[in-house]
């Protein structure tokens, strides 16, 4: 027998007719996150099986528990054949090396051909247990290890141990879009919330040198790099933004610094997601967290891009958006104190009604086109995955 992960999908199966490009994605994104490993995987509608070879068992785990489309993990072994005779061995070798007390066995038959029913398998299987280990009994309501057998056509499965997969939909099945990344604690987790539904990313960031830090930068990058550990490769467009900043810093009244500075920010945006066929901005906006996010400043930021924006925990409050953080593993970095440019030159009093007329009378004293222009003229572009972990931290 030789060991297997079993993947459930869960909410992949409400695809019917389309589930098998929801699964051939999954299939690939899970070959892409176990390259270097030798697995073989085989799927149906019901089941994907990654059988390994002496293979670092805690290290593939991990990786299957940060791929989408995965809603469940057990894990156990597949037999040479679906033989009684034969899953009884397996049994009897797996209790020698397994310590419990109660047990109880459950059996699925997905090959109704077989000469017993599921019950019977239980049943006869539960009596094979009782009788080849001492000490242990059955109790079908709390037990301590829950023996799963599978039958199907051609092989027979026995699995004991179950781990949650993230769920959600594989990366990449639904389209691309671009997360305006910040360095902040809500873009990276909105990015995370993206592509659990199944959207493939690359990132925009803002930078203004001086003003802003390398360790700015560089923070930026590092999230992205997280976020690609959830089975996204992202490429960071960088905007050198300086000249923008100081022109609206120069020529715009101070309350409307941020708003003007925003819609700047989305005009870019949109350019760049155009450019790189995103259907659709994400972004880490919360109601109300800051003035540039009341629905009055949305919606008069919103207003100068034509492109959905997809705005992931617009409606959870900190704490919520904090803990998500720590559990995906970016809140420590996003918490490093970096100033990036949302955070440079803020008023003390910034508008939180905003006014359209307002907002086109001031744009109007600066070149924004020409300035935005030559913005999009100098992006760096940068891909999360351009190094191994131990050489990105040395870039870093």
């Amino acid at each position: 027998m030789k060991k297997v992960f079993i993947i459930k999908y869960a909410e992949l199966n409400t695809k019917k007719d389309n589930i098998g490009m929801f699964l051939r994605t999954l299939k690939e994104n899970i070959e892409r996150t176990l390259e270097g490993y030798s697995v073989s995987i085989t799927f149906d509608k019901g089941r994907m099986f990654v059988s390994l070879q002496d293979e670092d068992f805690e290290s593939i785990l991990e990786r299957l528990q940060k791929t989408f489309g995965i809603h469940e993990i057990e894990v156990g072994y597949e037999l040479e054949n679906h033989e009684m005779e034969t899953i009884e061995n397996a049994l009897i070798s797996i209790i020698k090396e397994s310590e419990f007390h109660t047990f109880k066995v459950e059996t699925k038959r997905s090959y109704k051909e077989y000469p017993m029913t599921s019950l019977e398998v239980s049943k006869h299987l539960g009596g094979v247990i009782l009788k080849n280990k001492q000490g242990i009994k059955v109790d079908v309501d709390h037990p301590e290890v829950t023996f799963f057998i599978e039958i199907r056509r051609e092989y027979a499965y026995i699995y004991f141990e179950r781990y949650a997969g993230l769920g959600g939909y594989p990366v990449g099945t639904l389209g691309k879009g671009l997360l305006m990344l910040s360095g902040g604690i809500d873009s990276p987790v909105s990015g995370y919330l993206t592509m659990k539904r199944g959207v493939k990313l690359e990132a925009i960031y803002f930078e203004s040198p001086p003003h802003t830090s390398v360790e700015a930068k560089n923070k930026v990058l590092s999230l992205a790099h997280t976020l690609s550990e959830y089975g996204n490769d992202i490429k960071v467009h960088v905007i050198p933004f300086t000249h923008i900043q100081e022109a609206i810093y120069k020529s715009i009244p101070h309350d409307y610094m941020v708003t003007i500075m925003r819609r700047m920010m989305y005009r870019i945006s949109e350019k760049i997601a155009h450019h790189n066929r995103c259907k659709i901005l994400v972004n880490g906006e919360s109601i109300g967290q800051v003035a540039s996010q009341t629905l009055s400043s949305m919606s008069v930021i919103n207003e100068v891009v034509t492109i959905p924006v997809i705005r992931p925990v617009a409606c959870f409050d900190k704490l919520e958006i904090m803990d998500l953080a720590r559990k995906i593993g970016t809140y420590e970095t996003s918490i490093l104190p970096y100033e990036d440019c949302c955070t440079i030159f803020v008023p003390t009093h910034p508008v939180i009604n905003p006014e359209h007329e307002k907002c086109v009378e001031y744009e109007a004293l600066i070149p924004y086109e020409e300035l935005i222009s030559e913005a999009i003229r100098n992006e760096e572009v940068i891909s999360s995955n351009m190094k191994t972990d131990q050489e990105f931290s040395e870039y870093l």
